[in-house]
């Protein structure tokens, strides 16, 4: 029996990448395409969807609305999120609604792989009538081992810094054009004072999360400027 994927994505292109993707791996089919969360409930009315493939990051209704919509309904649907979206609100509300995987854009192939094996052979398990001890310890140890993980990973911040404003600063960094900035940059998006946002930047260079560098202009002084590192969004979980 193939799980039938019904993909929701606005964009065409990403839609028939994602698509190219689960047709390479074995007992997964193809249902559909949905470019928009009006699209996703008619065709979910309309036929039996086991997985859905979902954007976060789409027009009218987002992919976080669609999901609590579907969970207010009482769908059973599956959702993996397909999104772009890193931020940690973001991955907290797909999670607390359901979702079995979250995959940020750009992914590699083998990530995507891992997600969809690991949700076949779950699949599999939970349409066994019964369970042995063992099958069903399987079936658990993926949440077990995140549960552990978090209680593991979760870290105080230092003296003088607030979750409020580390998260108020995150927010902004993901928000802005460019993927280097400065202190002023984030100044002059949040409501943070330039000294407190530099020791908040402070911090997150030393956890390892941004890079710093000196940028040198054609006159004044050096700006510091920032980037975030490519572990940085898995770090920052961490602290917020």
């Amino acid at each position: 029996m193939n799980i039938k994927v019904l993909i929701v994505e606005d964009d065409p292109m990403v839609a028939k990448f994602n698509r190219h993707y689960l047709e390479q791996i074995q007992g997964f089919e193809f249902a559909g395409w949905a470019a928009s969360g009006d699209e996703a409930l008619k065709m979910l009315a309309g036929q039996d969807i086991d997985l859905m493939l979902l954007d976060i990051y789409m027009p009218h209704t987002s992919g976080l609305q669609l999901l609590s919509s579907l969970r207010e309904q009482g769908s059973k649907v599956d959702i993996i999120v397909i999104s772009a979206a890193s931020d940690n609100a973001s991955i907290r509300k797909a999670l607390q609604n359901g979702a079995v995987d979250y995959l940020i854009k750009p992914f590699e192939f083998a990530r995507f792989q891992a997600a969809l094996s690991a949700y076949r052979e779950n699949f599999q398990l939970m349409h066994k009538e019964h369970l042995s001890q063992e099958q069903l310890d399987k079936l658990l140890r993926h949440s077990v081992h995140e549960a552990e993980e978090d209680k593991v990973s979760v870290l105080t911040l230092p003296k003088g810094l607030t979750e409020g404003t580390l998260e108020s600063i995150w927010s902004t960094i993901n928000r802005l054009q460019s993927p280097v900035f400065s202190t002023e940059d984030i100044s002059s998006h949040a409501p943070i004072s330039r000294i407190s946002v530099r020791k908040y930047l402070a911090f997150l260079t030393e956890a390892g999360i941004l890079e710093m560098e000196l940028s040198y202009g054609a006159v004044g002084r050096p700006v510091y400027m920032y980037k975030v590192k490519p572990e940085g969004h898995e770090l920052i979980s961490r602290y917020l």
